[in-house]
Formats: C-alpha cells, sequence, structure tokens
C-alpha cells in the first residue's frame, strides 16, 4: 500500500480544536483522523480508517482463534424482543427510539443479546448444536445525554459483542474464562496499559461481570487497587467488609437527647462530646448514623419511591454507587421535604420508617447488635443508644458509600485502596439465563428433556480502543502509534522537491512491492518543517527523510517513539525496515 499526501483526503490543524476535551480528541482531530460530523458522532478519514481496520482485524482474529463464529445482526431491531426481555422501558432514554410508516415501534441496537437468543432459538434444537458463540463487529447507538472526550463517549460507535450459548454453568466459565484470556492478549496486542476490574453487570443482567480498563487520567471510569495484593474493582462494584453481628439487646435503652442547631454530622459531633451525651466524650463521625433520603424511578414508573440509605456519618453516598446497584432505575437526590413532613430534615432517624412504609437500606457495617447516635425524628433531637436489629430493622443492605483512597482492602483486609482513573474499552458478562428464559430457549438433552443454555456476553468498544491508544500514546509533539495499530509502517518524507521527491516516491514504491505500508509526503505547496511537524503530529513509528545527503546515497530513519536519528545507506534501509517488519509478524507485536 502506497499513500501520497498530495492526494491523499488529510487536513492537518496547528491548533488544538476549541471543543476537544482530551488528548485523543484533541490529536485525531488535528492530525487528520476522524472529522466530527454531529455530536456524539464522527466521519472517519482514510488514515483513521486504516486504524480502525486494524484493531478491528485484531480483534476479528483473537475471537476466531477461539472458536467464535462472525455473524452480523440489524442495527434496526423490532421494540417486541427488546419489550420481552425488559430493555425497552430499562434502557429508558439511553436508546434511540422511532416508528416506521406503518407505526410500528422500532429502536437502534445498543446491543444484541435478544436477537442472539433468538437466533440460537430458531436453528438450534438439539444439545449436540452446543456450545455456540457467535459475534459480530458492528455500529451501535446509545443516546447520550452530554456526548463528550470525541470517540470515548459518543452516541455512535464501533463495538465487537459476542454471546455464548452452554448447557451449564460449567460450560459458562469455560466460554467466560477463554474471552477473559483472550481479551487480555487483544489489549496487549494494542500495546494498552490496563487492568481487569469486578464490575457490575448493571442492564446487562447477570452474576460475574468484569471490566477491562485503559489506565489515563482523563478516564471516566474510576477503579481501585490494593497496596498488598492483587484486588481491582471498579468503584461500583467495591464490597464492604461487615462486622460480625452482635447482641441488640445488650446496649442500654435509646434515650433521646435535645440538640438544637445540628443538622450536620460535624455540628452534631461536636455538641455530643461538649455534653457528653450517654457519658462519652470521644464520639467520632463513624458513631453516628446518617440517613440520607433518595427519590427513586423505576423504569415505566410515573411517579419515583422514597429510599432511605443508612450509613455511617463519616461516609458519603455516591449516587453513582446507587445507581448501579438499583439498575435500571434512576436515582435522584429527594428535595419535596413539605410532602412528607414525616420525615424531620437533618433529625432523620431509622426508627419510623418502617412504620411510614418508606423502604431503608443500610451500609454493609450496619448491621444486628451495632448502636448508633442517630436523628430522633423531631426537629433539634438525636438519640444516642439506637441499635440495629432492637429499635429499627433495615429492609436490606447496599454498597453506597463512597470509595476513598486509603481505605482497607475488602479481599485481603491489611492493604490500602488506591485510587485510578481509565477508560472502559472491554467487558464481559456471565448473563445466566435472564435471555434464554425470556424467550423460552430449550434444546433437547441428552436424557431427552428439555434444556434451556446459559449465556455469555463479551464486549470489546473498537472504535473507543482506538481513542484509547491514542490517549496512552502520544507526546507534546502529537500521536505515537504502536506498530501494530499505526495506519503504516513508515512515513516517508521528501525534504526538497526534484531528485529527493522522485527518490521518496521510488523508494516507497519499493517498500510497497514489498508489502510494506508507506506514506509518502511528496507535497510540493509546503516546507520541509511543515512535512517534520506533521509527520510527528501523525505518529506513523518509523519515518524516513530524504534529504541532504541523498546524492551521497544515504537517508535518514528516525523512530517516532524513542526519537532516536540514524543515517542509513538506502539499501540498507530498505533491508532493515523488512526485519523490522518481519519480526513483528513473528512476535504478533
Amino acid at each position: 500500500m502506497l499513500l501520497r499526501m498530495s492526494t491523499l483526503l488529510l487536513r492537518t490543524l496547528r491548533e488544538d480544536p476549541a471543543d476537544a476535551e482530551v488528548p485523543s480528541h484533541r490529536l485525531l482531530l488535528r492530525a487528520g483522523y476522524v472529522r466530527r460530523a454531529a455530536p456524539g458522532g464522527y466521519t472517519w478519514l482514510p488514515l483513521g480508517k486504516l486504524v480502525l481496520d486494524r484493531v478491528t482485524d485484531i480483534v476479528r482474529a483473537e475471537m476466531a482463534a477461539i472458536g467464535d463464529q462472525e455473524v452480523h445482526f440489524p442495527a434496526l431491531l423490532p421494540a417486541e424482543p427488546y419489550r420481552t426481555s425488559g430493555r425497552w422501558t430499562e434502557y429508558g432514554d439511553d436508546i434511540f427510539t422511532l416508528e416506521d410508516r406503518k407505526g410500528a415501534e422500532h429502536l437502534l441496537a445498543p446491543t444484541h443479546e435478544e436477537m442472539a437468543a433468538l437466533l440460537v432459538k430458531d436453528l438450534f434444537s438439539s444439545y449436540r448444536d452446543l456450545p455456540v458463540t457467535l459475534f459480530q463487529i458492528q455500529t451501535k447507538f446509545r443516546d447520550e445525554a452530554r456526548p463528550r472526550a470525541g470517540l470515548l463517549r459518543g452516541r455512535e460507535f464501533l463495538m465487537k459483542d459476542a454471546y455464548s450459548f452452554d448447557l451449564d454453568e460449567a460450560g459458562l466459565q469455560a466460554a467466560y474464562d477463554r474471552h477473559r484470556d483472550a481479551y487480555q492478549r487483544i489489549f496487549t496486542r494494542l500495546g494498552l496499559d490496563f487492568t481487569v476490574v469486578h464490575a457490575m453487570s448493571g442492564a446487562m443482567g447477570g452474576s460475574a461481570s468484569e471490566e477491562f480498563l485503559a489506565a489515563t487520567p482523563v478516564g471516566e471510569d474510576t477503579y481501585v487497587g490494593c497496596t498488598a495484593c492483587d484486588y481491582a474493582a471498579n468503584t461500583e462494584a467495591v464490597v464492604s467488609r461487615a462486622p460480625a453481628a452482635g447482641d441488640p439487646e445488650a446496649h442500654p435503652e435509646a434515650e433521646v437527647h435535645d440538640t438544637p442547631e445540628t443538622p450536620t454530622i460535624a455540628s452534631l459531633v461536636e455538641l455530643a462530646n461538649a455534653r457528653a451525651l450517654a457519658g462519652r466524650t470521644d464520639w467520632t463521625a463513624g458513631d453516628t448514623l446518617k440517613n440520607v433520603v433518595l427519590a427513586v424511578r423505576r423504569p415505566g414508573a410515573e411517579q419515583a419511591e422514597l429510599l432511605v440509605i443508612g450509613l455511617p456519618g463519616d461516609r458519603e453516598v455516591d449516587l453513582k454507587r446507587v445507581e448501579a446497584a438499583l439498575a435500571p432505575a434512576t436515582v435522584a437526590v429527594f428535595d419535596d421535604w413539605l410532602a412528607h413532613p414525616e420525615l424531620v430534615r437533618g433529625y432523620l432517624g431509622p426508627q419510623i420508617l418502617a412504620k411510614h412504609g418508606v423502604r431503608y437500606l443500610v451500609d454493609p457495617r450496619v448491621v444486628a447488635g451495632t448502636s448508633w447516635l442517630t436523628g430522633a425524628n423531631e426537629p433539634g433531637r438525636h438519640a444516642t443508644n439506637v441499635a440495629c436489629g432492637r429499635d429499627f430493622t433495615p429492609d436490606g443492605t447496599i454498597e453506597a458509600a463512597e470509595v476513598r483512597a486509603g481505605y482497607p482492602c475488602p479481599a485481603c483486609g491489611t492493604g490500602e485502596l488506591t485510587m485510578r482513573r481509565g477508560i472502559e474499552v472491554g467487558h464481559i458478562f456471565q448473563l445466566g439465563r435472564r435471555y434464554t428464559d425470556a424467550f423460552a430457549v430449550d434444546v433437547l438433552g441428552p436424557e431427552g428433556k428439555p434444556v434451556r443454555p446459559t449465556m455469555g456476553c463479551y464486549g470489546i468498544g473498537v472504535s473507543r480502543a482506538v481513542a484509547s491508544v491514542a490517549e496512552q500514546h502520544h507526546d507534546d509533539r502529537g500521536l505515537v502509534w504502536p506498530a501494530e495499530v499505526a495506519p503504516c509502517d513508515v512515513h516517508l518524507v521528501a525534504a526538497g522537491k526534484g531528485p529527493q521527491l522522485d527518490a521518496a516516491l521510488e523508494l516507497g514504491g519499493r517498500l510497497s512491492a514489498a508489502g510494506l505500508r508507506v506514506l509518502v509526503d511528496d507535497r510540493t505547496h509546503v516546507s520541509a518543517g511543515v512535512k517534520f511537524t506533521d509527520a510527528e503530529l501523525i505518529g506513523i513509528p518509523r519515518a524516513v527523510v530524504v534529504g541532504r545527503r541523498l546524492a551521497e546515497g544515504y537517508v535518514e530513519l528516525r523512530d517516532r517513539a524513542s526519537g532516536e536519528r540514524i543515517e542509513l545507506p538506502v539499501d540498507g534501509l530498505v533491508e532493515r525496515l523488512l526485519d523490522e517488519s518481519r519480526g513483528a509478524g513473528r512476535n504478533g507485536v
């Protein structure tokens, strides 16, 4: 392949676009890889399409290597299967919906679990047909409220999704493990620094779930790692170590105290110590029980439900974690206090919630036998010795507390959690039978009885992976593509006109004929300085400058990542580049 910049659909920019927020967005626009077509939608220009295709080829090859079979579902889908699964309402405003001329409802596919289940139901009838895994690489759609960061959060994106069907849980686990290993090979080949973390399943449903996060300060996902073990989890999925339950009756009776002007935890702790409430002067925020009122709206519901979350007063509620735990419901801070006079703002305690039919979920640290300083449900009053299991009984537990650096690791208990940020480039799920149950997908088992397959789902954001590589592989001069995803192997720069330009084109032809992908800057209307600047901005791994020593038979080879520059005879250069290409092919990197 030989591309000439004089005829290539390419425009580089000297300045950063005003709306570009993150490095990948800024550099992919400046270097001429993509152009914005609409909010959350981008046109791939020739160089960008080459990178996208290379990433796609890596993903496709690794899926085929583990036995997955490629299919292609429609992007425009009927509403009925999604109504059957419940996701038509679960997705809420996150999906694009439309009606055809006959009034039938459709959606633009965000993902295809329903269609995969229906396809297997249509074609397979025997246990001998399983296991099978189907995959596709296709454009998906999400109605993002605030598209941002270029390719990282768009309304239209390229995704690889695979769906495994197995007869039992052992088969599902084996399929899950195969994809987990394949994903690690894929992201290693892409040159990504990534971490596999425990995650929530969200609207996908199912049990086990892990994300593959590419580390970057601009990532929208926050995850934790342990300083002493290999535990890693998205903050939404971090679990807490619950203390052992005790005897609620071991505490003195609850006692109500006047605590005027103490609507905050800090003011309450200060007063409690100053007045030695319950004979104590060592009160801390962790001894108080904070009760946060939220409004929870289920998909399709006309009204929101009240939910109160109780947690130690030294913790804050993380609404993102609450929504992950209650998915597909949406959550907002409650503010209609006048409509619920039984809820005393600033002095709310759990003692009266069951009486008023208000659902009450607590942090895992709030277990039977723990005793708290909390609201007495009267203005200006709090109560001590309010015991869980005696004075109130929660309806369940929820992981809602904000996760902070320095907290003890929930896995080993000895290390501390560190906070990191990353981009989700892959997600794998053990879905179980949610979708095969919804569509009654059965095959005849070995004993002549129906068997319902169990499913796994495995997604990779292909276009997002391109942006993630750009986030991790750039410097202050431009992009620095890893060899396996770069649009070309070598960038030839003719530093002058006449003999230098002719030599660059002749050398490009030789390299292209030998199987290398070559970009030649043969523009005659720009200076050599602009060409060098563009070469660094575009970020192809090797640049060859055909310049002043051409008459002596020498050219300059530049390594984009290291900055190394060496002069080589033309013939020696060709052999070196071919050797490097053969080595990359042998090593798969």
